[in-house]
């Protein structure tokens, strides 16, 4: 008997490959394919990242506040001439700021969390196919390219048209407003 998890493997696969069905005409299906396959992983990442982000903004935000609190202190401090008070709270705020960026990196790397599953998935449909690759890219690679090869560059194409979509994609049209809002917000005063 499968198990629920076989089961779940099963029928995505039965959806992915359908797009690799499209036209009859294998390099064709294949790359249509392979940009849906990495569109979806572009979905997936946003939209995973877009709850994070929405769940945690209150300590975002927070953390936010801390970093600009601690950096006006740390200004108006070594405009009284405290230079012990400075730095202690010019240190405070590089450290929030830190804590903030690493924060963001963690997000924005988890962007990225679909793309070994769809790998994995391509290498056990194409992991045996091999590419030839046409002139003038077989001067520089002379052996046959695997499915990565291909991937990658339509993985980044998708990331560049689907940033183009999302401010008319019904749920990330609100996380464009908000990521506008966020840009205006911290956006220098003067």
């Amino acid at each position: 008997m499968e198990s629920l998890f076989d089961q779940i493997i099963d029928r995505l696969d039965g959806f992915l490959i359908l797009f690799y069905r499209i036209t009859g005409i294998t390099i064709v299906d294949y790359l249509f394919g392979t940009f849906i396959l990495a569109f979806i992983c572009v979905i997936v990442g946003e939209l995973t990242i877009s709850l994070a982000i929405r769940i945690n903004k209150r300590y975002i935000d927070g953390m936010a506040r801390e970093m600009k609190e601690k950096e006006k202190l740390s200004i108006r401090a070594y405009e009284a001439g405290d230079k012990h008070s400075y730095k202690a709270l010019n240190k405070e705020a590089t450290d929030a700021w830190g804590k903030h960026f690493f924060t963001m990196i963690a997000y924005a790397a988890g962007i990225l969390w679909p793309l070994p599953f769809a790998l994995g998935w391509m290498d056990g449909r194409f992991g045996e196919v091999d590419f030839p690759l046409a002139y003038p890219l077989s001067l520089l690679l002379t052996k046959p390219v695997g499915y990565t090869f291909s991937f990658i560059p339509l993985y980044i194409l998708a990331r560049i048209v689907f940033k183009h979509m999302r401010p008319w994609l019904p749920y990330f049209k609100g996380v464009q407003k908000f990521l506008d809002a966020s840009d205006v917000k911290e956006a220098p005063q003067g």
